[in-house]
């Protein structure tokens, strides 16, 4: 018969309490069957462990066993809380990939609310593009990704909101002063800054501004230091700059159809541990925002 961990437990226990009636109380179980279980252990050893029957006094082989045993049951107990840790989803890794618009403007509160709930599961946040992001999730180097990819064969795809584009240009750029009749007609002989994401726009009426583009940025920071600067406009989905603009404005477009769907995708449900699956439902129960309307209250 093998040691097993509950005839340690029941030999440290008696030596705790210093008799088999005492221990048998602790323990929960009856005195013969600690009696018996102390037995047990004692045969698989091959020796004594207490001196005399009253188990009051431990042999100097005791003695080491007892160390040994407190050891064998502390490191048992960690594991045990481990797993149930990461069965609960308290414990465990979240492996996220976004883009940087997400991990700035959308992410910080749902993490704010995740860690508060999940103090000791371990998050790591990768910021990339969608190209980036799905590579991330078919090589499951990530175990949830948001981006603007759109829904990926073989994984969990879900939706999460539209973002609508608009205008970025200086405060005291021409342009600013209409921004409630923007078109793309308006963007006419204006130096157009390209990046990534301008190629989410589907609208013919926008594919000669782009095509007169000779600027491709796609780098935010740079975007809006040369928009800054004056060298140019550029468009981009709102949440991209939110709370960057400084002193540039972000100008919403007539066309409503200039937009980019944000979705989340996650590996398959059963390839998601239980501290990604908690992190899925709360991104799923987030009230993402709406676009909002067509008024200068938020521009700047």
């Amino acid at each position: 018969m093998s040691i097993k961990i509950e005839m340690l437990r029941c030999f440290v226990t008696v030596v705790a309490q210093g008799s088999l009636a005492e221990a048998a109380n602790a323990l929960g179980r009856t005195a013969s069957a600690v009696s018996m279980m102390l037995k047990q252990l004692e045969d698989h050893i091959g020796a004594p462990l207490f001196e005399t029957a009253r188990k009051s006094r431990l042999t100097p082989l005791g003695r080491q066993v007892l160390d040994e045993a407190r050891r064998e049951i502390e490191h048992f107990d960690r594991t045990v809380a481990a797993i149930d840790g990461l069965a609960k989803a308290e414990r465990g890794q979240v492996r996220l990939a976004v883009t940087p618009s997400i991990a700035q403007s959308i992410l910080p509160p749902i993490l704010r609310r995740y860690v508060q709930a999940h103090p000791d599961v371990r998050i790591d946040i990768r910021d990339a593009d969608s190209a980036q992001i799905e590579q991330d999730i078919r090589s499951e180097a990530a175990d949830i990704g948001i981006s603007s990819l759109g829904p990926v064969e073989g994984y969990e795809c879900t939706k999460l909101f539209s973002d609508r584009f608009g205008v970025i240009c200086r405060g005291d750029h021409r342009l600013a002063r209409d921004w409630d009749r923007l078109t793309w007609a308006d963007l006419e002989g204006e130096t157009f800054i390209a990046n990534g994401l301008c190629s989410q726009i589907k609208d013919e009426r926008f594919r000669p501004v782009l095509a007169r583009s000779r600027l491709m940025v796609r780098n935010t920071t740079s975007l809006l230091g040369l928009v800054r600067a004056g060298v140019g406009v550029t468009v981009v989905p709102r949440l991209v700059v939110e709370g960057v603009l400084g002193d540039l404005v972000f100008l919403p477009l007539q066309d409503t159809s200039a937009k980019r769907d944000v979705w989340m995708i996650t590996q398959p449900r059963h390839l998601l541990g239980p501290a990604a699956g908690a992190m899925v439902a709360e991104i799923q129960a987030t009230e993402f925002p709406k676009s909002p309307p067509q008024t200068s209250s938020w521009l700047k």
